[in-house]
């Protein structure tokens, strides 16, 4: 499924060599192979991306020979482009390691004022599928940074530079910029007054999938689960009148799975009430750019917390076009089946569903390298390396933790025993004792969750425990 970008970084190079660097004339948008874009349709939400080819900079120019990996920076002078709100690089290998820094700056389409230097997180490999499995071995995966949000502009200027304990050091083949416009979310349909048994007739089917895994918590095509009522959480019907994914999934939810909710309902009052959750159409997810069906882990027994590292300065109110962006860029750009996270939470305290599959089931999802087997990813939208979480963050993440590991038993404030599917802090079959509630970097060398809310995560295990009436 990997897409080869030889022939264009070919062109792209001739074009650097035949011109001087304060020449090179601006480039159009690059289209996305085939694969990874689709035509305008009627019936697609809006939503693109543009893929640039990275060219020389500097003494690279002089030095660039044949392979692409041999220029130590690359970039792109600052150019008019279509309008995007998010950035990253990806390049052809996901297995080698960028060393270096990726800086970018943007032009405001409001004012056209153009930004100070941005830096983006070079380490994003640690967020992803294990190694082995079907989504980890996928061929359309690539190598990128992590996505930086950068608001509505419609100019851009990106310079990569290699670095190593020499200083210098080659860069990744095929570096691309990827910049992503989000599109506009749709305008919300009527809630239906009652909880359909059958999706209605308005949602394409891969929207009634996507929103029938849920459909025991809310109506088909329901922008919002509701919080529930402690005292009335078990009579609410938990399994979906008509689970699509059943038909789906590669792994399909066993009965035992698809009743996991329920019975752990009796168990209470060791589960939390259930959060209010933003669904997938109500952030507005094209469901129809992810992979078919949805696969699922056995139980959930720990949940890793993040940061996205896409900066902080977006509203509230902008939080589903972040969402949006990341969620095109994961599949888009990187080559990930979904959404890589199973959780999202913007810095008001709004949670969001994540990866398609149902918020109340154990989806599989790609967010620990190493770790995603029975555990979920919550990804805090924002950079939180020398910012300060807002409380508000540190609350709702208690509150889904206690309510979504109640659903299987799991204290907050324990441990638990996961084993690794391979990564740079053990290797694969290690077994690994975990606080339930753990940071990112607990399993693989990175800064992420930042070390501001990683430093808050104690305050969320006790609050999390309350939530479900543990002392």
């Amino acid at each position: 499924m990997r897409a080869s970008l030889a022939s264009s970084i070919a062109v792209a190079c001739a074009a650097a060599l035949a011109l001087p660097v304060t020449l090179v004339a601006p480039a159009t948008a690059t289209a996305r192979p085939a694969a990874n874009a689709l035509p305008p349709a009627q019936d697609e939400l809006p939503g693109s991306t543009q893929s640039l080819p990275l060219r020389p900079l500097g003494a690279s120019v002089r030095t660039f020979g044949a392979d692409p990996g041999a220029a130590t920076e690359q970039g792109l002078t600052r150019r008019d482009v279509r309008p995007f709100s998010l950035v990253g690089v990806v390049w052809d290998d996901p297995a080698t390691p960028l060393h270096g820094t990726v800086q970018v700056r943007t032009r405001a389409t409001a004012d056209g004022v153009w930004s100070p230097w941005q830096d983006v997180e070079t380490h994003n490999d640690e967020h992803g599928a294990d190694p082995g499995t079907a989504e980890g071995a996928a061929g359309a995966l690539r190598g990128s940074t992590a996505p930086l949000w950068v608001g509505d502009s419609d100019g851009v200027e990106i310079r990569v530079r290699g670095e190593a304990g020499d200083g210098t050091a080659p860069l990744p083949a095929g570096l691309r910029l990827e910049l992503v416009d989000p599109g506009e979310a749709p305008e919300a349909a009527p809630a239906p007054r009652t909880r359909a048994m059958a999706p209605p007739a308005v949602l394409t089917a891969a929207e009634a999938a996507a929103s029938g895994v849920n459909s025991g918590l809310a109506p088909y095509g329901a922008t919002v689960i509701p919080a529930a009522d402690p005292a009335l959480e078990t009579s609410v019907p938990q399994t979906p009148a008509l689970d699509t994914s059943a038909r789906e999934a590669p792994l399909p939810a066993t009965p035992a799975q698809a009743a996991a909710e329920p019975a752990a309902a009796k168990k209470k009052p060791y589960i939390g009430p259930r959060p209010k959750i933003i669904t997938r159409k109500g952030w507005g997810a094209d469901e129809k750019i992810r992979e078919k069906g949805f696969v699922y882990t056995k139980t959930i027994k720990a949940a890793f917390v993040h940061h996205s590292a896409t900066g902080n300065n977006y509203t509230c109110g902008q939080a589903p076009s972040v969402l949006r962006g990341i969620y095109r860029y994961h599949v888009k750009s990187s080559g990930w089946r979904d959404f890589g996270y199973n959780f999202a939470v913007d810095k008001c305290g709004n949670i969001y569903e994540g990866r398609a599959g149902g918020v109340a089931k154990p989806v599989l999802g790609a967010h620990t390298l190493g770790f995603n087997t029975n555990s979920m990813g919550v990804a805090v939208l924002g950079t939180f390396t020398s910012t300060n979480p807002p409380a508000a963050v540190v609350t709702a993440v208690a509150r889904l933790t206690a309510w979504k590991l109640g659903l299987h038993g799991i204290n907050p404030k324990g441990t638990q025993v996961l084993v690794s599917g391979g990564g740079n802090l053990y290797k694969k079959g290690k077994k690994v004792t975990f606080h339930t509630i753990a940071g990112h970097r607990d399993g693989f060398a990175t800064e992420c969750p930042g070390k501001r809310l990683y430093g808050k995560l104690g305050t969320a295990r006790a609050s999390s425990a309350k939530y479900q009436g543990r002392s």
